[in-house]
């Protein structure tokens, strides 16, 4: 490896942060974590050799700076926040360090959505119905919904995640979803331009990895099957897919493999496609950066993906070739993230009372989080990957559910009861989820009481501490906060149950905690059923709150940029007449 690279700035945060400097270590590589005065003590600063505060982690001038000052050659982005902007990376390079990413020109072409779009078609692939034209203005996106006809989504040009993308199920709703994609979009990538797609229900959505290095070998490795989503983001990815057989491997990675050269792709990318119900396939995007789901295949190829990154970006060549590429064993990754599936998955926060995830044979898990720590509105609600490797698909399946029955999270609510569900469910065991899997099939109706009988727990006691002894079986306490089958539950001053959040009679209630963006009615207007009423962001996500009748708003118990609690006031309306 070329000698240059000896110390990266990892400009990100969380796990991911963690796992590049995990990978640093095993280079003897430095590593420099950076910090938002909220990321103060995370645990990602402490993976890393040193630490440096930063004003944002969108600050790319101020990222430069930090790293300069450490004394780094190189910087790796991770995944989220500038891992796709050519600007920081032109900016990354210009200073006289080494971008540990694909050059910023493959990046314009690939990692902008619109220009993917535009590049896929020339090389020939099949693309899904849309328009990602030069005008993107709403007077276009909308005379073209209009072409197109509805379902569609909006999507945001300059990143991923489900970050930015609004589904519109009747144009009057297009709109609304062009604004809320776009402040979503310029908040998590500092871009707001969108395009328009066809909505593909009841599809599989296969990636393919790629990995190039500078001297012109492109390889893929194989795909991904990432179908189980819930508002267009992936909670549980596999790989292989259990929807691909060998010769559609191979045209997919072909494919893959033509976009990237003719992009001049260098480093890990991943190429989405649709699947249909009759095999056809289509193009969706490439992500030009490493992936949250990138460990399953790590796991089944045995090619540590950020390592390669690094490598690759030090000039080292890669020395496989596509033929000695093998998909080894089975994998599956479950996302743990801090939300409420009893209430459509609404980002949770809180503070770790409990948190312990499973160290298993044949398994992995990534965390930035640790016991104690607070889960805040400001950040990815991602808590943990837990990720597992078996001979064959079944025994993979066995091995994760065991391993998310091992996983202990309590204080803040997560999806971890809807994560076990899903993998013990028939219809995800036989392999034949696809994106509308969770729609059809998940309901908080699923969700089991608590048994009766439990009680708060105290510090230090013994039979919580550990588990097996506990007077519930099954279930495990950490002060008011029990965890059943997955489930997290509240325990009020009686006993065992949710404790409810009391409102003043006629108000409306934030669903999550967040920050108020805007307002939409003023004291004194009649308003609707389902007229938006409050519009919060809370880890980068807009939720719009709206009237559950109509009526007259007689207060405004909040306003622009204030920070809100799960269930506190925020609207008072009573009736129209008044």
């Amino acid at each position: 490896m070329d000698s240059r690279v000896t110390r990266v700035l990892v400009a990100n945060r969380g796990e991911i942060a963690v796992r590049v400097c995990r990978a640093c270590r095993e280079l003897e590589i430095g590593a420099v974590a950076v910090f938002e005065p909220a990321d103060r003590g995370a645990l990602h600063t402490e993976a890393a050799d040193s630490a440096v505060a930063i004003e944002s982690y969108l600050d790319g001038p101020g990222l430069v700076d930090a790293a300069l000052a450490a004394g780094a050659d190189a910087v790796h982005p991770g995944y989220g926040f500038l891992a796709e902007n050519a600007e920081f990376a032109e900016l990354v390079q210009r200073a006289g360090l080494t971008w540990i990413g694909p050059p910023p020109e493959a990046m314009r072409s690939l990692g902008d959505k619109v220009e993917a779009r535009r590049l896929a078609e020339a090389a020939g692939l099949r693309v899904v119905p849309g328009y990602a034209g030069i005008d993107l203005s709403d007077a276009t996106l909308s005379r073209e919904a209009e072409r197109l006809g509805a379902p569609l989504v909006v999507k945001a040009a300059a990143g991923g995640g489900g970050r930015g993308m609004r589904a519109v199920s009747d144009l009057v709703e297009m709109p609304d979803a062009l604004a809320a994609a776009r402040r979503e979009a310029a908040a998590a990538f500092g871009d707001d331009r969108v395009f328009v797609e066809r909505e593909m229900p009841d599809v599989r959505h296969v990636e393919v990895q790629l990995l190039a290095d500078a001297h012109g070998t492109v390889l893929h490795l194989g795909e991904r099957d990432c179908s189980v989503q819930r508002r267009h983001q992936k909670v549980i990815e596999e790989s292989p897919s259990p929807a691909v057989d060998p010769a559609l491997r191979a045209e997919l990675g072909e494919a893959a493999v033509a976009l990237g050269r003719a992009a001049g792709y260098v480093g890990a990318g991943t190429v989405e496609f649709l699947l249909d119900s009759e095999g056809g396939w289509y193009f969706l995007e490439l992500n030009a950066r490493l992936q949250v789901e990138h460990p399953v295949t790590e796991a089944v190829t045995g090619i540590d993906l950020v390592r390669a990154q690094i490598e690759i970006a030090g000039g080292t060549p890669l020395l496989t070739e596509q033929d000695e590429v093998v998909l080894r064993g089975h994998a599956i990754q479950c996302r743990i993230y801090a939300e409420d599936p009893a209430r459509e998955f609404l980002p949770a926060t809180g503070r770790l009372e409990r948190f312990d995830v499973p160290a298993w044979p044949g398994g992995r898990t990534d965390t930035g989080v640790r016991q104690g720590d607070l889960v805040g509105v400001r950040y990815d609600p991602l808590l943990a990957k837990v990720i597992a490797h078996a001979e064959d698909r079944d025994a993979c399946l066995d091995r994760i559910s065991a391993m998310l029955g091992e996983t202990v999270v309590l204080g803040v609510e997560t999806n971890l009861g809807f994560l076990l569900h899903t993998i013990d469910d028939p219809v995800f065991r036989s392999g034949e989820a696809d994106t509308g899997y969770v729609e059809r099939h998940w309901s908080s109706a699923l969700i089991p009481e608590l048994p009766a009988g439990v009680a708060a727990s105290q510090p230090g006691d013994v039979w919580q501490e550990y588990g097996d002894g506990t007077p519930v079986p099954g279930v495990r306490t950490a002060g008011s906060f029990a965890l059943y089958r997955g489930f997290g539950y509240r325990i009020g001053a009686e006993g065992a149950g949710p404790v409810a959040l009391a409102a003043p009679g006629g108000s409306l209630q934030a669903p999550m905690p967040g920050v108020v963006l805007r307002l939409a009615v003023e004291i004194g207007d009649v308003v609707e059923q389902s007229q938006p009423l409050v519009i919060l962001e809370a880890m980068k996500m807009e939720l719009t709150v709206a009237a559950p009748a109509a009526g007259r708003v007689r207060s405004l118990l909040v306003g622009p940029g204030e920070l809100v609690s799960a269930g506190q006031p925020l609207i008072e309306l009573g009736d129209a007449d008044d």
